[in-house]
């Protein structure tokens, strides 16, 4: 047993050190001597690669892959619709997690789909598929102004409208404020669930790399986590005398957040899609993601019914709950990545989730039920709305 003087005379940070040590050396010895003590694998190698990236010039396809395997891989030959093509690239073997851009000759035309086989030195087959090739917009100046004008118009504009009927919030009741929380709660659960279905959906891409699925619940952990840490160390500024009023104007700031974050993984969505062409710029995009974020602008100024806050401050809360947009939108037409891409839906998931905790509280009535029928309503028609708005939008 351990000496109780010692116990005094070692800090506790000195045990912890001590003990870390003692695992690190005994796991590095198992790793060592483990592996010369084992049968080496039988059977043939496992090859895995994912096409993480398709970018289209005239006559040529670039690829981006990852080795998605335990094993390195060796890319032979390479095959669109049928034709075997030259390439460059890729010649040394793939290792794990490591990824390789390879360059293919080939006159494709527009429009028109592209089945890619590729084949590795063992005979195994990776087949990535391209449904309509066109052209990949080259990153520059004006492709970022396009992006920007774009992310404004889904984000920034349809969220300030929203929140221009703050005005008439404050003449509500307690109890239609208490709907109106409830429909915030219904838009913000739509939004998660959304984000989570795109998250997975393109995790599913990334082929188990860094995770696959994981990497939502991981972000949506993260952001969870960061965001109930921010709003603890917000509350303990609450001057007790202001408590309701700044509790709102803090609620309103995490509804923000939390939309903002949302938003980043909508504009990494819009911004990809337009980059592999699948995207329609047009009046119809517009109209369809103003009806659908301008709810979020509403969910953002309903916490304020009984503020009066600044001019500044809604522009700042405007700028963060739809700025993300335009910053999504950016990084998706230009560094395509569906494990980043994942990651921050899962962002979005996690500040969502810990928004509607901070709601729940004021959806309570009088004898301290939450599921009284103004809320009921509320959660309702909250859903109903965004997805019928979410009809309008094709991304």
């Amino acid at each position: 047993m351990t000496d109780p003087t010692t116990r005094k005379l070692l800090p506790a940070w000195t045990l912890v050190a001590i003990t870390i040590a003692v695992a690190a050396v005994a796991l590095t010895a198992l790793a060592v001597l483990g592996s010369r003590a084992l049968p080496d694998r039988t059977g043939p190698p496992v090859e895995e690669l994912v096409v993480e990236r398709t970018a289209l010039s005239p006559s040529a396809i670039e690829l981006t892959v990852r080795n998605t395997g335990p094993d390195a891989v060796q890319i032979a030959q390479i095959f669109v619709n049928d034709v075997y093509v030259s390439f460059t690239g890729a010649t040394e073997p793939v290792s794990r997690l490591a990824t390789e851009t390879v360059r293919l000759d080939y006159p494709w035309q527009d429009g028109h789909p592209l089945q890619i086989s590729i084949l590795t030195s063992t005979g195994a087959v990776i087949e990535h598929e391209i449904a309509a090739a066109v052209e990949t917009p080259t990153a520059d100046r004006d492709l970022l102004a396009l992006m920007i004008l774009l992310g404004t118009y889904v984000g920034i504009i349809p969220v300030a409208l929203g929140m221009v009927f703050l005005p008439v919030l404050r003449r509500a009741g307690r109890s239609l404020v208490r709907m109106l929380l409830a429909l915030t709660v219904g838009l913000l659960a739509f939004l998660a669930v959304d984000a989570a279905i795109e998250g997975l959906d393109l995790a599913a891409q990334t082929g188990g790399a860094f995770g696959g699925p994981i990497l939502v619940f991981l972000g949506a952990a993260m952001a969870f986590l960061a965001l109930t840490a921010v709003d603890r160390l917000l509350q303990r500024r609450v001057d007790s005398v202001e408590k309701t009023s700044v509790d709102g104007r803090r609620l309103a700031l995490m509804i923000a957040t939390g939309i903002g974050l949302h938003n980043l993984g909508e504009g990494l969505a819009i911004g990809s899609a337009y980059a592999v062409g699948e995207l329609a710029l047009g009046a119809a995009l517009v109209v369809g993601f103003a009806l659908h974020n301008t709810t979020e602008g509403l969910a953002v100024v309903t916490p304020l019914t009984r503020q009066k806050p600044s001019l500044g401050r809604l522009a700042g809360l405007g700028l963060l709950a739809g700025g993300p947009a335009i910053i999504g939108a950016a990084i998706g037409a230009t560094v395509s990545n569906a494990a980043v891409a994942s990651l921050l839906f899962g962002v979005g998931v996690g500040a969502i989730l810990q928004v509607i905790i901070q709601i729940t509280p004021g959806l309570r009535d009088q004898t301290g039920k939450v599921l009284s029928l103004p809320v009921i309503s509320g959660l309702s028609v909250g859903v109903v709305i965004m997805y019928a708005t979410g009809l309008l939008v094709a991304v």
